[in-house]
């Protein structure tokens, strides 16, 4: 069994800034991390890997540092990885970086479709969850969101989805693509030992040419989508503060000169 296992690195968003001249965002000096939910899909993935013994590999769409994401997720158990690295795969929307994943999972698996695909549920950077979808039309396999829970059975495997009106078991075959959820597992730490093992994995980078992808449907070229403009939301201030404590009555006079001054009443 072969599972490939779709890692992003993004930038902490508690230091987020935003290049007003491109409206992009801008990762120098920031600090990176891996995206928190993709750490639970590989979990799945080397849970999977502990009970059956299946390959694990894991894919990464970004620039050269992006290989620590790799590195971690070999440190914690995968097997191997590839970095899926381009200037040409700059700028790129869902579509055109779905497309571009899809076409390096074929790459690494000699053309074939691995068993099964793993994202996180979403990427806290861009909040689509557009990507594993995509991935999922772009291979043509099956596709399953919002996993909590994955298991084998002889006929293939069951998963219970959660959803807003509630819980989906639900029963297939491989291959499939599966976008999971938080509640599905704990991540494990990396051992010493992983860790050794990383950082003398070779990762393969791989560019356009590597994967055999139509210089048209990549990067700025085969986004559909452009972002117009992007900023930071405003600081709130504190609010105005009255101090009416033992006088009800002040208070709520307080209250009501607040909401007329605002037009809210009259």
């Amino acid at each position: 069994m072969h599972v490939v296992v779709c890692m992003k690195q993004v930038p902490d968003t508690t230091n987020v800034r935003i290049n007003p001249k491109t409206n992009t965002l801008m990762r120098e000096g920031v600090e990176s991390i891996i995206n928190p939910f993709d750490e639970y899909a590989l979990e799945e993935a080397l849970k999977l890997k502990d009970s059956c013994g299946a390959r694990v590999t894991v894919v990464s769409m970004g620039p050269p540092q992006a290989t620590v994401v790799i590195r971690e997720a070999i440190a914690r158990g995968a097997d191997d990885g590839a970095l899926v690295s381009s200037r040409a795969f700059g700028g790129a929307d869902t579509l055109a970086t779905s497309y571009t994943i899809s076409m390096a999972i074929r790459k690494i698996c000699g053309g074939k479709t691995p068993d099964l695909v793993l994202f996180g549920k979403q990427a806290i950077d861009g909040d689509t969850a557009q990507v594993g979808p995509g991935v999922s039309e772009f291979l043509e396999v099956p596709l399953i969101t919002y996993v909590k829970s994955l298991e084998l059975i002889p006929e293939g495997y069951r998963v219970v989805t959660q959803m807003d009106d509630g819980e989906n078991v639900i029963e297939g075959k491989f291959p499939a693509v599966m976008t999971v959820l938080k509640e599905a597992s704990t991540p494990r730490f990396a051992p010493l030992a992983g860790w050794m093992a990383a950082a003398k994995a070779e990762i393969a980078v791989l560019n356009e040419k590597d994967v055999a992808a139509d210089p048209i449907r990549i990067g700025l070229k085969g986004s559909p989508t452009k972002v117009v403009t992007i900023f930071p939301p405003p600081v709130k201030g504190g609010g105005e503060k009255v101090d009416a404590r033992g006088d009800g009555a002040k208070g709520a006079k307080a209250i009501a000169a607040f909401l007329a001054k605002k037009g809210l009443v009259k």
